[in-house]
């Protein structure tokens, strides 16, 4: 199951649009769904858990602890959305395809792959594009 909740003011126009493009990325991969929780919050919120948790004194878009099983995907996602729309300013995207590659990313990351050199960042990105195309899929 995958679960919306909210820091900020920010919510999602149609969560269940988000959840069906997710929960599809996820069978894409060959893995299950466990609980996956996205928490859309403030830079404040997710500064503050970068230093308690991970002792990083910086500014994200993203953190995501996993929790997964197996094959079995869980975990919670802290997702800040003045980074996502500062990170769409400086990319010249728009703020929605943003938002998509930050959600997927943490799936992405549940699902093994790393971006910590620059070939896992490469592949990394290319695994963001194919899956923000399922978005548009009709099921």
């Amino acid at each position: 199951m995958i679960d919306f909740n909210y820091e900020s003011e920010f919510t999602l126009d149609n969560e269940l649009l988000y959840s069906d493009w997710l929960s599809r990325v996820i069978v894409s991969e060959n893995k299950n769904e466990g609980e996956i929780n996205y928490i859309f919050c403030d830079d404040d919120y997710l500064h503050n858990i970068n230093v308690e948790y991970l002792n990083h004194d910086t500014l994200t878009d993203i953190i995501s602890f996993d929790y997964s099983l197996g094959n079995e995907l869980n975990g919670d996602i802290f997702i800040s959305i003045e980074r996502v729309h500062d990170n769409a300013l400086d990319f010249n995207v728009p703020f929605d395809e943003e938002l998509k590659r930050v959600m997927v990313h943490g799936v992405l990351h549940y699902c093994g792959y790393k971006d910590k050199t620059d070939k896992d960042e490469l592949l990394m990105r290319q695994k963001e594009d194919e899956k923000i195309k399922l978005f548009h899929v009709e099921q």
